[in-house]
């Protein structure tokens, strides 16, 4: 399982199979686990990479402050040492933050692009956000990480089948740095590329759960700046389509990267 020094700071990640580079980027307080599903389905067509990012999982925790800007940095740099090619870029929630500002700054190293349950900015323009986001921060530093992992799951995860997955969910968020997740926290407030994705060129796929956090709406109405882009929508998921939903998530990723190898 190796580590490499990005940045000053020792990053973790992992390849499997071969073909074309296709990257997964996980969420805010996950880690390159949450993508085991999909790394056994694609790594027999494809070049694999996952990676914890700065704060998460594996990967080192340094002081802050971060920021999407920061997280990007740190992926060109891993591109750089490990000398890929384009690569198809796939993002999760802060993970496709990271995602669509990769794209704008280095459109080269983006051969696909596909945003999971994310948008192009998060703006606390409304009370009910600004709330929801106070609130994390207080759990957290009130009453633990493993705290905020069970009010998370219990949103996310709430169905009796899923009581293996709420479980797992759980025990992951609980192993995270407190003052890493806090600084990953702060680094998504108020972060924008909106006025910049009209410049991506790359085949795109907006994904959606029905039941996100953000309607598909929302997506469909970003989506109509990107020229390229399409919006799929995944039934029966909420924010974590990846995991939620994966034999869905996964035919959906694999008919899009097919049509645009």
């Amino acid at each position: 399982m190796p580590t490499i020094l990005i940045n000053d700071m020792h990053m973790y990640y992992d390849r499997l199979g071969d073909g074309e580079p296709l990257l997964f980027l996980h969420g805010l307080g996950s880690s390159s686990r949450d993508w085991e599903l999909q790394t056994n389905y694609f790594s027999d067509r494809y070049q694999v990479i996952t990676v914890d990012t700065r704060g998460h999982g594996r990967s080192g925790k340094p002081p802050g402050p971060y920021t999407i800007d920061l997280f990007t940095r740190d992926i060109v740099a891993l591109h750089q040492v490990l000398d890929l090619g384009p690569m198809h870029v796939v993002g999760l929630s802060m993970g496709g933050m990271i995602a669509f500002q990769l794209a704008v700054d280095q459109p080269s190293l983006v051969h696909t692009l596909t945003i999971v349950n994310s948008g192009p900015a998060l703006i606390l323009n409304t009370l009910k956000l600004k709330l929801s986001f106070k609130k994390r921060e207080w759990i957290v530093r009130l009453f633990g990480m493993r705290k905020m992992g069970k009010v998370l799951a219990d949103t996310l995860l709430p169905e009796s089948h899923q009581r293996d997955l709420h479980k797992t969910f759980i025990d992951r968020w609980a192993e995270n740095d407190r003052k890493a997740y806090l600084n990953s926290l702060r680094a998504l407030i108020g972060w924008s590329v909106a006025d910049r994705i009209h410049s991506i060129r790359c085949p795109t796929l907006i994904v959606s759960a029905d039941q996100d956090y953000t309607p598909v709406a929302y997506k469909h109405a970003y989506a109509a700046a990107i020229s390229s882009a399409d919006v799929a929508v995944i039934k029966h998921s909420r924010h974590m389509s990846s995991i939620d939903q994966p034999e869905a998530f996964n035919r959906t990723l694999d008919e899009f990267l097919a049509n645009n190898p």
